[in-house]
């Protein structure tokens, strides 16, 4: 017997349903990659009107350089320039490994947020990361009907890393691409080196 609200069926056989599904599009790897890029229409990438929410998830980035952030910009032109002026916002914490060092704080300036810049966002700001063997990032990126040609363009991203001094950082940022044209890829990389490993996953979300 199944539970039905306004037209909507929200538990039949023992499954529930709340919408808002999410469907893989992409996987890219890294291999010493200089960036990665999603273009929409190339090599099987959807980033139109496909879908109004899309999520990007980061799994085991390892940095090629010591002490790099991770960082992304948006294009309107199919990736032929990623220079999206942009306006953003960043806060984290950390804790070291010795339990004697943490910190809340927000960021602002060259390694925080963005204020009307086309440079690319860091993703890591409030500090930069670690190329340890064993130390990577983990997190999610988020960008909101990227395909509109009324509105700007809202993402944020959160994600868990390691930096130089064996701190574990909890990064938040969040901002808007200052356009109304639609955008139609996104790209990652370093701001200085290689990504060494890890995977970025693209998904929409119904």
């Amino acid at each position: 017997m199944g539970l039905i609200s306004n037209g909507t069926t929200v538990f039949d056989a023992g499954a529930m349903s709340l919408g808002g599904s999410m469907t893989f599009i992409k996987k890219l790897t890294a291999n010493s990659s200089g960036t990665l890029s999603f273009v929409d229409g190339a090599s099987s990438v959807v980033l139109d009107d496909t879908y109004k929410e899309y999520l990007f998830t980061f799994k085991d980035i390892h940095a090629q350089t010591d002490n790099v952030f991770f960082q992304f910009n948006l294009s309107t032109d199919g990736g032929s320039n990623y220079n999206v002026t942009k306006t953003s916002t960043v806060f984290g914490s950390y804790h070291n490994e010795n339990g004697n060092s943490t910190n809340l704080s927000y960021r602002s300036g060259d390694n925080g947020g963005l204020a009307q810049s086309t440079a690319f966002q860091n993703i890591t700001t409030p500090d930069n990361m670690s190329s340890d063997n064993d130390h990577i990032l983990s997190g999610t990126f988020t960008i909101f009907n990227p395909s509109s040609t009324t509105f700007v363009k809202h993402y944020m991203s959160h994600c868990s890393f390691n930096n130089v001094s064996n701190h574990t950082i909890n990064a938040f940022m969040a901002g808007y691409g200052n356009t109304t044209s639609a955008v139609d890829a996104v790209q990652f990389k370093f701001n200085s080196g290689n990504i060494d490993a890890g995977d970025i996953c693209l998904y929409g979300i119904a």
